[in-house]
């Protein structure tokens, strides 16, 4: 079986050695196999369940939360239920983040159209007399 090195797997997956040990150290990664001298060795699982480790983390997911979830997973079956609703939780806040991000996008391509449009008529007194909406995000 290919196992890599933590530069290898930090190169992979955009992060940096010092990530992965700071995982390690939390606890986020008791799968992580090593030498006898201490080196780590990664199979490719262990990329896979680190990059739901990524996912989790870029959702603002806390690492105390993420800890919960390796517990679970490390735990077996008898966790499916808390496992599923985190995710279902975690759907719920990624979903009301992405609303968010919309309606800042809005604000945005807004303002966009309104400094080309400047940008074309020389001025900003082309919007002079203009009423327009701008939706503000919550």
């Amino acid at each position: 079986m290919k196992t890599f090195s933590i530069g290898e797997v930090a190169k992979e997956l955009n992060l940096t050695a010092y990530t992965l040990r700071y995982y390690d150290k939390e606890g986020l990664m008791p799968f992580i196999e090593r030498t006898a001298s201490g080196t780590r060795l990664f199979k490719e699982s262990d990329i896979s369940a680190l990059k739901i480790i990524e996912c989790l983390k870029s959702s603002g997911m806390p690492i105390k939360e993420i800890k919960n979830f390796i517990d679970w997973c490390s735990e077996g079956d008898s966790t499916l239920q808390q496992r599923y609703d985190m995710f279902m939780e975690r759907k719920a806040i990624v979903k009301a983040q992405m609303a968010e991000l919309k309606k800042t996008m809005e604000i945005i391509e807004h303002k966009c159209f309104y400094y080309k449009s400047a940008l074309d008529a020389g001025t900003e007194d082309v919007h002079k007399d203009a009423k327009i909406e701008i939706p503000m995000p919550n």
